[in-house]
């Protein structure tokens, strides 16, 4: 089992750089370095880039700090959740009270329009599945 938690493991990682800010902007490193578990679908920097023009720089200013909250607890789930556990759902609870869709087809897995490409790295609190798209609630 990894010694590092959801954030070290991420940041350790260099592909979540823009995740990381975000997180910081948010508030919630604290609440990720926590006991946990946690389930994190965690978008790469290229996912963040995909974003239209400004999204991201948008989301970060301190004013949209609810906005942002909102956005990141929708790629977490509360709980342990593996790769072989997430492809028998069909949905899942994220932390922000919203749902996401879970799909499997052709061998690939979907949480809603995002494609995991990479699952269960492993962290001392929980585990991370990489996304190649960042997940927008409704609304």
């Amino acid at each position: 089992m990894s010694t590092k938690d959801i954030v070290d493991t991420a940041v350790a990682a260099g592909q979540f750089n823009t995740l990381a800010a975000a997180l910081t902007a948010a508030g919630l490193v604290d609440t990720l370095k926590g006991a946990g578990p946690f389930t994190v679908f965690a978008p790469t920097d290229d996912a963040f880039k995909a974003l239209p023009a400004g999204t991201v720089e948008t989301l970060l200013k301190p004013e949209n700090k609810a906005k942002l909250t909102a956005v990141l607890t929708y790629h977490v789930v509360s709980g342990k959740v593996g790769s072989a556990d997430v492809v028998k759902l069909s949905e899942a609870a994220t932390v922000n009270g919203a749902k996401v869709a879970i799909k499997t087809d052709g061998g690939k897995v979907h949480i809603n329009d995002a494609t995991v490409t990479k699952a269960d790295i492993d962290a001392s609190n929980g585990v991370i599945h990489v996304i190649d798209k960042v997940l927008i609630p409704a609304g």
